[in-house]
């Protein structure tokens, strides 16, 4: 397979967009899986709640293709296949008793990673002046963010109780 060499930052943000829609459809994937190991019927709800902002994001991410007049199309993301992959491990390996903390840690591992990445074409796309696309990506950026932050919570509460 050969690898295109990626030569201008224009070039290198709609590459970083293909990643970030392949990493949304990854998310998806693994949040449904997350689910459905998980135990507890709170955090059941709160990765059905993630999954419905994870089809938002999808949308907000076609609208940037659009509005920056991009071809859309996806492009592998090997770190999301990874933490994905990482999560299937551990869930098998784990007794059912821990499947809710391992499904939470998996999942903040993987927001982590998609705060990064929104971050990474943020910065850009401002300096750029591309202000339509930065407030979609925004809005991925805070969801990402606020459900880092849900996760972290529900995970500290499962720690203290023991």
């Amino acid at each position: 397979m050969v690898q295109q060499t990626l030569d201008t930052p224009d070039q290198l943000i709609h590459f970083q967009l293909r990643t970030a829609l392949t990493m949304e459809n990854d998310s998806l994937a693994a949040v449904e899986e997350l689910a459905g190991a998980a135990r507890s019927s709170e955090i059941k709800k709160l990765f059905r709640h993630h999954a419905d902002e994870t089809r938002e994001q999808i949308e907000n991410l076609g609208k940037v293709f659009q509005v920056l007049d991009l071809r859309q199309s996806t492009s592998p993301s090997p770190s999301t296949k990874g933490i994905s992959k990482q999560a299937g491990s551990l869930i098998e390996r784990s007794a059912p008793k821990l499947r809710d903390r391992v499904a939470l840690s998996a999942a903040l591992g993987n927001e982590h990673y998609e705060i990064a990445a929104y971050t990474s074409l943020i910065v850009p796309l401002t300096a750029l002046g591309a202000s339509e696309a930065v407030t979609l990506l925004q809005a991925n950026l805070d969801q990402e963010t606020h459900t880092s932050e849900e996760l972290l919570s529900a995970l500290q509460k499962l720690a203290a109780d023991g």
